[in-house]
């Protein structure tokens, strides 16, 4: 293999060995440290209120982000709680769907929760017309952001893919991606 081919899956690398560095005792940033997303209070699928149901804090603070995921016309419910965001303005997003028309079970049915500052469509479709979105998740420091996209499946979101990425000054992302079609262990160096 050609050294230029070799540059996008060592990016990879290095890329995955400072994530792990981070992680293992390395150079201290300040007090940002790892954090598990929150246990939904209610499981996919299951009936629920928005204003009661899903990641929320004890007294919420909820705000609307209510959007067309299914391209029926009607928007979902999509609201989170201000009192579990981050300081970067990262919040975990409760997604509530409507049954489908004629339905004898006229409950909104929880979808999942998304985490990120924002969320938006990537113009794919998963289960039943649902739109697949994309989070940005703010990481502390370095203009770094966690990108995770989301995919309508069985009754509600899931996350089917994620990068980190850096922010340049002029707003654009940067993102490492191993070469499609590469094969994993080739890309860490080791037997195919």
């Amino acid at each position: 293999m050609t050294p230029q081919h070799l540059a996008p899956r060592l990016r990879l690398v290095a890329l995955g060995l400072g994530v792990l560095g981070a992680g293992c005792g390395g150079k201290s940033r300040g007090a940002a440290h790892a954090q598990p997303m929150p246990v939904p209070s209610i499981g996919v699928g299951e009936c629920g209120q928005p204003e009661s149901a899903g990641v929320l804090g004890d007294h919420p603070d909820l705000v609307h982000a209510d959007r067309d995921l299914d391209g029926d016309g009607q928007p979902e419910v999509v609201v989170a709680d201000r009192s579990m965001c981050s300081p970067e303005g990262n919040c975990y997003w409760n997604v509530f769907v409507r049954p489908p028309a004629g339905a004898a079970d006229t409950c909104q049915r929880f979808a999942g929760t998304l985490a990120g500052t924002a969320l938006e469509p990537t113009g794919g479709t998963g289960e039943d017309r649902y739109a697949d979105l994309r989070g940005y998740w703010k990481l502390t420091g370095g203009g770094r952001v966690l990108l995770q996209e989301y995919r309508f499946r069985r009754g509600g979101y899931q996350v089917v893919d994620a990068i980190i990425c850096r922010r340049e000054g002029d707003d654009r992302l940067l993102c490492a991606e191993a070469d499609d079609g590469a094969e994993p262990d080739a890309a860490l160096g080791g037997a195919p």
